[in-house]
């Protein structure tokens, strides 16, 4: 078996934690935030994160329907409204940058449903999730354990 690090350095811990802390305060939506983190989550295969977001978002009276269906969110009707389809747009569009660029259409669609702020803010959440999502697979923490 290959051998991998499982320790992570302090700084850069406090330090993703301070800009997950900033995304999320200045958001303003704790349980959007949590969906588009279990999004990003999801298709990073990040056990570790799907377990502690999907607990946070139990914890915040998040529906259990919309996280049953986050994984086909667009096929799931109304289940999701118009805001949180145009976050999982864009979550997804800037999750998986296989085609180089987040397209026009979906920045623009989550535009309509954020103030610059808030959307700035929700970029910043999916780029920290991500992040954060890199860190817990490359190193194969498991979901509830220490990862640092």
């Amino acid at each position: 078996m290959t051998a991998r690090t499982h320790r992570l350095d302090a700084e850069v811990r406090d330090a993703m934690q301070a800009v997950s802390a900033a995304a999320k305060k200045g958001f303003g939506d704790a349980a959007l935030a949590e969906l588009v983190m279990i999004r990003a989550s999801q298709l990073n295969r990040c056990a570790f994160c799907l377990d502690m977001h999907l607990g946070l978002a139990r914890g915040l009276g998040v529906e259990g329907r919309k996280l049953d269906l986050l994984d086909a969110w667009e096929e799931a009707g109304e289940v999701y409204d118009e805001r949180e389809r145009a976050a999982l747009a864009l979550t997804e569009a800037v999750t998986v940058l296989t085609d180089g660029f987040v397209p026009d259409a979906v920045y623009e669609a989550a535009a309509k449903h954020f103030d610059e702020a808030r959307l700035a803010h929700l970029v910043a959440l999916i780029t920290v999730i991500n992040g954060w999502n890199r860190l817990m697979v490359s190193r194969r923490i498991p979901p509830g354990g220490a990862p640092w």
